[in-house]
C-alpha cells in the first residue's frame, strides 16, 4: 500500500503526523495499523475525552467489563486497565516506526488522570505507575503544563520518563515548559538515566486560542477587531516556534541544551493539538498548512487527517521567520482591547475542566456497567 502524497509532503517536510485518536476497535479492525501504511501516521495521542468517546460506544469492552467486574474491581481500576491494555496495544503496532525512527517517533501518549492536573507529587506518582504498567519503550505519559504540572514534568523526565506536556497555550508558559524538561534532563544525568532513550514534546493547543479570541473580537465588533478572526491560533503558534528555535536549535540560549545534547539529550519537539478548525468559514487544513516546519508534530483528529490527505498542500517552511509578523498580530489584538493574559488563563481552566469533566463521566458510566455486569445482565 502506499502514502497518500500529501501527507508523505508533510511528512517530508519535516512535520511527524500524529493520530489524534485511539479505540480497541480502531486496533482490532487494523485501521491504526493502515492509517500507518497509507497516511503517513507515526503517533497515536489520547486524552481522557477521548476515552470517554471510545468506551461509550460499541460493545468491544463488554467482555473485559465483566471479568473485571467478577474480580471486583471498582471504576477506577477498571478504566486504567482497559485504557493502558489499548494503549499497550497501540505501542506494539507502532513498534516498528519508533525503531524504526530511533525513538523519535511511533509514540503513544496516555495522561495522568486530570484531577491530579493541580497536585505535583499525585501527578508523579501516577505517571510513574502509568509507565509501569504500559511497560512499552514507546510510551509518552501526558503532564498538563498547569504551574503545578511544571515540577511533576521535571521530576518525571528526571526519573527516565519520557513526556508529552499538554495544554499549553501561552508563550510564557511554554517558556516554562522547556525550561522544566531541560531541569528534568540533568536530574536524569545525575540519577544515571541514559538521555538517548528520553524522549518528550510539547504540546501547543491552537483552534482553541482562535475560538476565543474570535469570540471576543466579534464582541468587540469594529472593523479593525473583525480583521483579526481566524489570525491568532497560528500567530501564537509560530511564536512558540521561535522560542523553539531559540533554546533548541541553534538561538541565543541554545547552549544549555547542547550541553545535554553532547549527553545524548534529545530536544523537546514542539506539537501543535487542537488542530481541527472548528469555524467552518476557515480552510479545514488551516493548521496543518500554516504550521509546517522542521522537527515538528501535527497530532490530527481523523477528519482532519482525512481532509489534508484529500485536497491538503504543503507550501514550504511556514513557522521560520515568522515571528515579526506573528508579533504583530499580538500588537493588534491587544490594540483593539482583547486581554491576551486573561484569554490564556481562561483556556488552561477550561482545558482542565473539559478532561476532568470526561474523566467523572467516564467513571459514573464505568460504575454503571460494572454494577450490570456484576448482576449478570448484558
Amino acid at each position: 500500500m502506499a502514502q497518500n502524497e500529501n501527507l508523505a509532503a508533510l511528512s517530508a517536510a519535516g512535520v511527524s503526523v500524529w493520530l489524534d485518536d485511539l479505540s480497541r476497535d480502531r486496533i482490532k479492525s487494523g485501521n491504526l495499523a493502515d492509517l500507518v501504511a497509507t497516511r503517513s501516521v507515526v503517533g497515536v495521542t489520547t486524552n481522557p475525552s477521548i476515552f470517554q468517546a471510545a468506551l461509550s460506544k460499541g460493545h468491544d469492552y463488554d467482555g473485559q467489563l465483566k471479568e473485571l467486574a467478577a474480580q471486583g474491581a471498582d471504576a477506577d481500576a477498571a478504566i486504567r486497565t482497559m485504557t493502558t491494555d489499548d494503549v499497550r496495544a497501540a505501542c506494539d503496532v507502532l513498534a516498528p516506526v519508533f525503531e524504526a525512527t530511533g525513538g523519535v517517533d511511533g509514540r503513544v501518549s496516555i495522561e495522568v488522570d486530570p484531577r491530579f492536573a493541580f497536585d505535583a507529587d499525585k501527578t508523579v506518582a501516577q505517571a510513574i505507575e502509568l509507565w509501569k504498567i504500559v511497560d512499552r519503550k514507546n510510551l509518552f505519559i501526558k503532564i498538563p503544563a498547569t504551574e503545578a504540572g511544571l515540577p511533576a514534568i521535571t521530576s518525571v523526565i528526571g526519573e527516565g520518563i519520557s513526556v508529552n506536556v499538554t495544554l499549553i497555550f501561552s508563550v510564557p508558559r511554554y517558556r516554562a515548559v522547556m525550561g522544566a524538561y531541560l531541569d528534568g534532563l540533568r536530574n536524569a544525568q545525575i540519577g544515571g538515566h541514559d538521555l538517548a532513550k528520553i524522549h518528550s514534546v510539547a504540546s501547543f493547543f491552537v483552534s482553541r486560542v482562535d475560538t476565543e479570541i474570535d469570540k471576543r473580537l466579534d464582541a468587540i465588533g469594529t472593523p479593525e477587531a473583525l480583521a483579526l478572526r481566524g489570525k491568532a491560533g497560528v500567530a501564537n503558534a509560530r511564536l512558540a516556534y521561535a522560542e523553539y528555535q531559540d533554546v533548541f536549535d541553534g538561538g541565543a540560549h541554545t547552549s544549555t541544551y547542547n550541553h545535554l545534547a553532547a549527553q545524548g539529550g534529545n530536544r523537546q519537539r514542539p506539537l501543535w493539538a487542537s488542530t481541527g478548525v472548528k469555524n467552518p468559514d476557515y480552510s479545514d487544513t488551516l493548521y496543518v498548512t500554516e504550521l509546517v516546519g522542521p522537527n515538528t508534530v501535527n497530532t490530527l483528529p481523523e477528519k482532519t487527517l482525512q481532509a489534508f490527505a484529500d485536497h491538503g498542500e504543503v507550501l514550504g517552511d511556514t513557522l521560520s521567520g515568522r515571528a515579526a509578523e506573528a508579533a504583530q498580530v499580538f500588537a493588534d489584538l491587544a490594540a483593539v482591547g482583547i486581554d491576551l493574559d486573561d484569554v490564556f488563563a481562561l483556556l488552561e481552566r477550561e482545558g482542565v475542566d473539559k478532561f476532568e469533566s470526561a474523566w467523572n463521566e467516564l467513571l459514573d458510566a464505568t460504575t454503571g456497567e460494572l454494577r450490570t455486569a456484576a448482576a449478570g445482565g448484558n
